[in-house]
């Protein structure tokens, strides 16, 4: 499995269920290797780490902007 797939899954894992993006938020490493099963070398856990927090805030301002235009 590659970075973009592990964004991908624990993206979707997290927006599903709020009890997971609180834990996420306050411990986002922990979450994601939790949610993974796997011990990523720390390089690679934050640039996972970076891609979740960059997909959520996206996907934020993606419903945001989805209001505005109706």
């Amino acid at each position: 499995m590659d970075i973009k797939e592990i964004i991908t899954s624990t993206v979707q894992k997290i927006t599903s269920d709020e009890k997971l993006r609180e834990k996420f938020m306050k411990d986002p490493v922990k979450t994601v290797e939790e949610l993974t099963g796997v011990d990523l070398p720390d390089d690679a856990i934050n640039k996972v780490v970076d891609g979740v927090k960059a997909k959520l805030t996206a996907d934020k301002l993606g419903g945001l902007l989805g209001k505005f235009t109706k």
